[in-house]
């Protein structure tokens, strides 16, 4: 990624982070894709039927409601200071994905490098399980956690009953969870230690929530393997927006 430091490239990415998952080593995946730079550069976002703004740029394209999102830096500091946290947070095993620079360009690409003090060794690809890998992480790494404890964060609109896997606790989440059901950031990490929770593996697949959810998670303890999907598990659960998008 950071050519300089680390030549990382997207397939060495996903291996490293398969192979974590293989030797159940436990670890934390946090997406920073393009909703959260927005955020962390505060700019106004909005997601809604058929079209979307970012700043003063307004797109159109078809989107459902669980994909319904909006953030205003007006109104929305605490969350934003909250992901500049978990960004910036340091932990062995703790993984952030940003955005690449064929994505953002290079001055949003070297904002992130800037805003993680240019430390590469933690960062990865936000898209590492989708895109290219995608195929991968379907036949590569859903079958390494059939046999691991499953805690499933995901919208209150999906079926978890489609997929083949020991789904131990399901947490709903509703649209705009980049600010909404933070309490789920606390809650999640209350319940794995209420419970005695070792080993097992927290898919995240909620905006921005996610970010804050493994974040505090891993802060906690490094017992268990937290890993933001987005929505790469979508088409198995009945949850359509991915078609579109």
């Amino acid at each position: 990624m950071h050519q300089e430091k680390s030549q990382k490239t997207f397939s060495k990415e996903f291996n490293k982070l398969r192979d974590k998952i293989a030797a159940k080593e436990n670890f934390a995946f946090s997406r920073f894709s393009d909703g959260e730079l927005h955020m962390l550069q505060n700019m106004y976002f909005k997601i809604t039927d058929d079209h979307f703004v970012e700043g003063t740029k307004v797109g159109y394209c078809k989107y459902t409601e669980e994909e319904h999102k909006e953030f205003d830096p007006k109104k929305h500091k605490f969350y934003r200071d909250k992901l500049e946290e978990a960004f910036k947070f340091k932990k062995y095993n703790y993984f952030k994905g940003i955005c690449a620079k064929a994505d953002v360009g290079e001055q949003d690409f070297r904002w992130q490098l800037e805003l993680n003090s240019h430390d590469t060794e933690d960062l990865t690809f936000s898209n590492v399980f989708i895109n290219a890998n995608y195929p991968r992480f379907i036949q590569e790494v859903i079958p390494l956690l059939k046999d691991r404890d499953i805690i499933f964060v995901v919208n209150e609109k999906a079926d978890v009953s489609k997929l083949n896997l020991e789904i131990i606790k399901t947490f709903r989440v509703g649209s705009n969870c980049i600010v909404n059901n933070y309490n789920l950031a606390t809650e999640i990490p209350e319940f794995i230690k209420d419970k005695n929770i070792e080993d097992a593996v927290i898919l995240c697949s909620c905006a921005s929530l996610s970010n804050f959810i493994i974040y505090e998670g891993f802060k906690s303890s490094e017992k268990n393997t937290f890993i933001d999907i987005g929505s790469a598990l979508n088409p198995f659960v009945g949850l359509e927006g991915w078609q579109y998008s």
